[in-house]
Parts: structure tokens; C-alpha cells; sequence
């Protein structure tokens, strides 16, 4: 099922820290480009990524964010875009809570690491 969404940042700083990205080293220009597209095919479809089971959700994101669904968007060199998916009246929104390296997505989500 395709469901197009708009996409939003939960709060002004990962607005702010997204825009920052764009005009900086190569590296982070790669993640821009890479978090650009992503954002393109949440615009298309809001379920592109994979749902995160309810009972691993960080809490963190339950308290500050107050979602009740969170979902993984797997991004090149193993970064992870997480986002939550609800409606504002008849429009459904893509929430952008964070980007994170493999590493950190696997310590945020409780998963253990070699």
C-alpha cells in the first residue's frame, strides 16, 4: 500500500541541523543528498521504510515526541533515518525524529553490538 505523506522535522534543531549539512564537508554533503532522496520517497509513500516493532521503540521518542509508531529508513554507508508517520486532519505527515550512523541506531534501539 503507497500512502503520500509531507514530510516535517519533529523540532527546529534537526530542521536546523539538516540545513547545515548542505553546505558542508563531502561527507556530510553525501548524507544530505542521501536524507534529500529519502525525503522524496516519503513524499510517495510514507510506509517506504521498514516499522520498528512497538515494544523496542526508544522511549526517549515516546516522551519527546509523543508517536506511537516509529519507522527506519535504511540510508547509504549504513545510516538510519527514523521517522514516525500521522495524520493533521486529512493530510498524512512524516515526522523526521533523527539520523544516525549504524552504530548509534544500534545502541538507541538496544541492540547488541561485537
Amino acid at each position: 500500500m503507497k500512502l503520500p505523506s509531507k514530510v516535517k522535522f519533529a523540532d527546529e534543531k534537526i530542521k536546523t541541523a539538516f540545513e547545515k549539512l548542505e553546505d558542508s564537508t563531502s561527507e556530510e554533503k553525501e548524507l544530505y543528498e542521501s536524507l534529500k532522496q529519502a525525503f522524496e520517497e516519503l513524499e510517495k509513500n510514507s510506509f517506504s521504510g521498514i516499522q520498528i516493532p512497538k515494544k523496542i521503540i526508544p522511549k526517549e521518542y515516546l516522551k519527546k515526541y509523543r508517536i506511537d509508531n516509529c519507522w527506519k529508513y535504511n540510508l547509504p554507508k549504513a545510516w538510519r533515518l527514523l521517522y514516525s508517520v500521522t495524520r493533521e486532519e486529512v493530510i498524512v505527515v512524516s515526522i523526521v525524529l533523527e539520523w544516525l550512523d549504524h552504530k548509534n541506531y544500534s545502541r538507541r534501539f538496544g541492540y547488541k553490538t561485537k
